[in-house]
């Protein structure tokens, strides 16, 4: 069973992720791969390095120099985003299918913005780390030492973690103890992990 996961700036979804790797889960990172694939020989390198060539130098993705370039141009960071997502996506793929080829039952796709793209035909289910916005801006605030305004921005760049709960199949709510949290996940694991993986094997 292939499964998205996904919450909203600041709501845990980290937490999750660690914890599922922990258990023996096989977690496949999107922000991971987005970096892998513009890595010397990545999928999407040669291409963005044709379309973005000022942003390498000596061969490699200097990031904050392609940052100020698409930061400032909706265009140039529409081209890029061309360029990405069709290499991460694939080689999400890849790897759900070697995971699958090794004996993995259930392969969960860490993804952040699962529900503002259009990933979730992949998915037979998707689950959403919840926590109420008023605790994930103080998380945020905290995390990030962001002002209140700065760390709304941010929230408010995504879809609302309400909007999220409610197009999720499954929700972890994040709102409590780290043990509640956990409790939750390995409940549902019962349900979904038809390998019954634990730690350390």
């Amino acid at each position: 069973m292939r499964v998205g996961l996904t919450g909203s700036i600041a709501t845990g979804k980290s937490t999750v992720s660690s914890y599922l790797k922990q258990k023996g889960i096989a977690v496949i990172d999107a922000d991971l791969v987005a970096r892998e694939v513009i890595e010397p020989g990545g999928r999407a390198y040669d291409g963005v390095k044709m379309a973005f060539p000022e942003a390498f130098e000596e061969g490699r993705l200097v990031r904050p120099k392609l940052g100020q370039i698409i930061f400032q141009d909706s265009e140039k960071r529409q081209q890029l985003n061309q360029l990405m997502h069709p290499s991460i996506r694939q080689q999400m793929l890849d790897e759900a299918d070697a995971y699958e080829r090794s004996g993995h039952s259930l392969v969960v796709f860490d993804i952040p913005l699962l529900l503002e793209g259009d990933w979730r035909t992949l998915f037979d289910r998707v689950v959403v780390v919840y926590c109420p916005e008023n605790m994930q801006l103080r998380r945020l605030m905290q995390r990030n030492d962001l002002s209140e305004e700065e760390a709304y921005a941010r929230i408010h760049s995504q879809l609302s973690i309400e909007q999220k709960k409610e197009l999720a199949d499954d929700v972890f709510f994040n709102d409590g103890s780290l043990d509640s949290l956990y409790q939750q996940i390995d409940k549902w694991l019962v349900l979904y992990d038809t390998d019954k993986h634990e730690s350390g094997t």
